[in-house]
């Protein structure tokens, strides 16, 4: 009797899930996406590389914060072992079918000082890496630095707080393009240039943990450090921009690019007060780093709002940083909705003070999400504004996933619903004209989070770190990504995968 009425709920759960599949989701498949157009995942050095203190690698920013306690007493000492366990992880990547893998260079393990002699011990894991991604016909997708500056240009110069760090970077730069670039046809220069800025030099949430707020913060200046260090990290940016332009591009043929955290904004009402907001907090958030780009200088709301404490271009670096990208990185996992907020009282005048508008999330569509509000349509008017207003540049969309708490359930329906639900909008993106070129979904391993520790997780893959092999599990969402990357439909592949994992815990 309790079989039979197992067998009822699970049959009646699968005609519920049917019925929700065709009337509210969109079908879609692989080969409706252009032939050129790139799915992958990715990861960052810091969160996936461990072996923090092995061949040569010093520590950066981001060990230094880890070991501070501030990520819920988690580090990277040992994180996922990929600096040992790549192979492995590569083999699963060919077995999901991933087209492209994204990954971010320690700057620390390469040039240990920050600038100087080369590491040659971490030359050659990297040279390892993309040989092996390559033998597996998956596309390297490097990022140059991802919020790990070498603690050593830290303590020594303050960081991306110094105009020295442009020479740095570019040297650093230089021997990533001169080393890689004959098999590295995609570079990133900074990741998440805002959120680094307003994460490490604001809030003190990130590394290196500056901000005004006494004693949460031992240092910093929120007035005015966040806009020198995006400042810094334009100039820095386009100078090796100009550099791949001028000398490795006529051989390598490759693209460079610089990565922004996206949010899809919207008004919270039709006022013409919510409606300007709206504008102007595209303008922070965006126009902050892509309008210099595009344009040539900061949009004029952010100007006039900071007056004296941003930074002015002069001329020739105007005209350095304009048109110095191939491509937009987008990091993008959900949408708020933006309420003006003239009245904004902070004790402290600083980027989001200067914003003045209140942000609410938006509402999730269908059963609500453990993690991130699920609003697909937030990601299409994200790439229709991007769109509009930036001349239809080449969009990456580098991250897109779904947090959850980190537990060895591999069943992560929610993860696999945001997914389909997810690249269906970028197809929807691409059909009305986007440029958008490629799709990353965040993270392929639970990893490292950088606000978290190892308690939150974006993985498809789950990571045993009570196993002293670290072995790594299959989630659903895995199967179902792996299974639209080899040609099935995301409705049909959806219903099936979830009725296989009904069958299996009844």
């Amino acid at each position: 009797m309790q079989q039979l009425l197992r067998s009822v709920v699970a049959q009646l759960f699968l005609q519920l899930l049917l019925v929700t599949a065709i009337l509210g989701e969109d079908h879609y498949m692989r080969a409706d996406f252009p032939a050129d157009f790139v799915f992958g995942s990715g990861t960052s050095a810091s969160q996936y590389e461990g072996a923090a203190f092995e061949d040569g690698r010093t520590p950066s920013i981001w060990d230094t914060f880890a070991h501070s306690g501030r990520t819920n007493g988690a580090n990277g000492d040992v994180a996922c072992d990929g600096y040992h366990k790549y192979k492995d992880d590569i083999g699963l990547m060919v077995d999901t079918g991933l087209e492209a893998f994204r990954f971010s260079i320690s700057w620390s393990r390469l040039i240990p000082n920050g600038r100087g002699p080369i590491n040659e011990k971490g030359l050659q894991y990297y040279n390892d890496l993309i040989n092996e991604l390559i033998t597996h016909g998956i596309q390297p997708h490097f990022t140059l630095t991802h919020i790990d500056t070498p603690q050593a240009l830290e303590d020594e110069d303050g960081g991306w707080l110094s105009r020295e760090i442009v020479k740095d970077f570019l040297e650093f730069a230089n021997v990533c393009f001169r080393e890689f670039g004959d098999r590295v046809l995609h570079w990133t220069t900074i990741n998440e240039a805002n959120v680094a800025s307003l994460g490490g030099y604001d809030e003190g949430a990130i590394a290196p943990a500056h901000c005004s707020r006494r004693p949460f913060c031992a240092k910093g200046d929120s007035t005015t450090e966040p806009y020198t260090v995006v400042h810094n990290m334009l100039l820095a940016h386009s100078a090796a921009a100009k550099l791949y332009k001028e000398k490795y591009k006529a051989t390598q043929n490759g693209e460079v690019g610089i990565n922004i955290y996206t949010l899809g904004i919207v008004p919270y009402s039709n006022s013409t007060e919510d409606v300007i907001a709206a504008q102007r907090a595209r303008d922070f958030y965006f126009g902050w780093v892509i309008n210099p780009l595009v344009f040539g200088d900061y949009p004029d709301t952010v100007k006039k709002r900071v007056q004296t404490r941003i930074p002015a271009f002069t001329e020739h670096e105007s005209k350095q940083i304009k048109g110095s990208f191939d491509f937009i990185g987008s990091n993008h996992y959900t949408t708020v909705y933006v309420k003006d907020d003239p009245n904004t009282k902070r004790d402290i005048k600083d980027f989001y003070a200067d914003m003045a508008v209140e942000l609410i999330f938006g509402q999730s569509t269908g059963a609500p999400a453990e993690g991130y509000n699920v609003v697909p349509w937030g990601l299409k008017e994200l790439l229709e504004y991007l769109k509009q207003a930036y001349g239809n540049p080449p969009i990456y969309i580098q991250e897109n996933g779904q947090m959850t708490r980190r537990n060895a359930t591999l069943n992560d329906t929610s993860r696999m619903e945001y997914l389909q639900a997810y690249i269906g909008s970028v197809l929807d993106a691409v059909r009305n004209g986007s440029n958008t070129k490629g799709y990353f979904v965040w993270t392929f391993l639970d990893c490292l989070e950088l606000l978290s520790g190892y308690e939150k997780s974006f993985g498809l893959y789950y990571v045993d770190l009570d196993d002293e092999e670290l072995k790594r599990y299959q989630k659903l969402s895995a199967r179902w990504y792996s299974n639209f990357l080899k040609g099935k439909s995301s409705r049909l592949n959806a219903i099936t995968q979830v009725k296989e994992n009904v069958s299996l815990s009844l």
